[in-house]
């Protein structure tokens, strides 16, 4: 198979109605898969972007998936060898020859080879580094220097940069002729003696002045640099908030030694959105394509924080167990105050997660959130009561009972309110991930609550039956 390439006569064009032309073309892949010859499947492959081949490799297993991987990696093309999934990279470098990995990668943008190194062993990582070119080998052994999740992990080594005292033409010219430049790239950042950037500069720009124009006096000097030690998530949020689609990255000396654009940042986003999205559910980083052991241990863990919170609650249901003995209609009406408070308080953790993580939440304005998820609470609360108290009243005939629900809905909502924001500030400033384990403790609180406010009221409004 021929790998897909810009300078290859397939053109493929993206169409946003084009789901049902994709969804045929990966029903007549699986076909030829299962019943067509080598050359079938590979004349196939010809017509896929590498993007919607890589999400084709993902959904199709087993012995399909084997002979798909055995086909592709003939001549790899490195943009699919980097869009594939962490674990199915795996399986196509791991049948391949450190050299044979090496010259794949060699074809990358460094920040991409160090995505693909980055996740082996140190054993297996260096064998393939020894068979790469040495100016290759230098950028990503660059990036690989860097923790995991930073700005120096993501950045991209090559880039344009030019002297203060070149003008326009001179770097006009530079860009026709140089060949050893990136294969695209929209700013050219201008750099001092100490190479320090002072500037940066859109290719629009450049081609748009008179070529005697000094660089310096039309770049652009309020330019965002990122430490090349920042987080990834603060580098993304730097991205959104100033609108960039370049931004210089610089060692501790402050030289320039990288650059991020938008489409690594946008990978990052989408990364950590999933991964929020996983924390949240309590199933880490598990995939669709992991075994039946490998699923069950990587949930294991918050099942089993949430069998000792469930604990809880029934020891405080055990409480009043001579109680609910005497009037049964309390057991049947327990469960509607739990779950009210559990569903308003994974409203407001999911909102001040997301606050969190893109800085919209701070010590200056949680006092603020605190009183309007207390109002919040207190508002929906005594909707909700009134619903459910009429409820109990029309379904038992117990105008007591109704207002015994009522009370504890209000009480459960607010603490609810307040748990879904306090928990997770407290978390973040432990240095916990709140997205990680927010969710089981607050459940646990408003059913800890929940039970205890509803229980305890009837406890206290029918003293004589007790």
């Amino acid at each position: 198979m021929q790998p897909i390439k810009e300078n290859q006569d397939v053109i493929h064009r993206i169409d946003p109605e084009s789901s049902e032309e994709i969804s045929h073309q990966f029903e007549e892949l699986v076909r030829l898969l299962e019943s067509g010859s080598d050359d079938d499947v590979s004349g196939h492959l010809e017509d896929f972007h590498h993007s919607d081949l890589a999400d084709a490799v993902g959904l199709v297993s087993g012995a399909l998936r084997k002979r798909l991987l055995g086909l592709v990696k003939v001549e790899l093309d490195p943009d699919l060898l980097f869009e594939l999934e962490d674990h199915l990279r795996k399986e196509v470098t791991d049948t391949l020859s450190p050299k044979e990995v090496a010259e794949v990668i060699t074809e990358m943008d460094s920040d991409e080879a160090v995505q693909v190194l980055e996740d082996m062993d140190e054993v297996e990582r260096d064998e393939i580094l020894s068979e790469v070119p040495e100016e290759e080998r230098e950028d990503i052994e660059t990036g690989l220097a860097y923790p995991e999740e930073t700005a120096g992990r993501r950045m991209q080594t090559d880039f344009v940069s030019v002297g203060t005292n070149w003008d326009v033409g001179s770097t006009i010219d530079y860009l026709r002729e140089e060949e050893d430049l990136p294969e695209e790239f929209l700013d050219l950042f201008v750099i001092d003696e100490a190479s320090k950037p002072v500037g940066v500069i859109s290719l629009s720009r450049i081609l748009r002045s008179p070529r005697p124009t000094l660089m310096r006096e039309i770049c652009d000097e309020t330019q965002v640099i990122v430490p090349a030690d920042m987080v990834q998530e603060e580098v993304a949020l730097l991205f959104e908030k100033y609108d960039l689609t370049t931004a210089g990255v610089v060692d501790g000396g402050g030289k320039l030694i990288g650059m991020i654009t938008v489409d690594d940042v946008m990978e990052v986003a989408r990364e950590e959105f999933d991964e929020d999205i996983l924390r949240l559910g309590g199933v880490g980083e598990e995939t669709v394509d992991d075994g039946v052991l490998q699923a069950s241990t990587k949930r294991f863990t918050w099942l089993l924080v949430n069998l000792g919170t469930a604990v809880l609650a029934s020891m405080v249901i055990a409480l009043f167990d001579a109680t609910i003995e005497q009037m049964v209609a309390l057991a049947v009406l327990m469960p509607i105050v739990a779950s009210m408070g559990g569903n308003a308080g994974t409203q407001t953790l999911t909102i001040t997660v997301r606050a969190l993580a893109t800085r919209e939440l701070t010590a200056y304005n949680a006092f603020r959130t605190f009183r309007k998820e207390l109002a919040v609470g207190f508002l929906n609360g005594c909707v909700f009561a009134a619903l459910a108290g009429l409820l109990t009243l029309l379904w038992f005939d117990d105008a007591i009972l109704g207002g015994v629900i009522a009370g504890a809905m209000v009480i459960n909502m607010m603490v609810a309110g307040l748990s879904g924001v306090a928990l997770p500030l407290v978390l973040d400033r432990l240095k916990v991930d709140p997205a990680i384990a927010s969710g089981v403790f607050v459940t646990t609180l408003t059913d800890v609550v929940g039970f205890f406010a509803f229980l305890g009221l009837a406890w206290w409004a029918f003293p004589i039956t007790l």
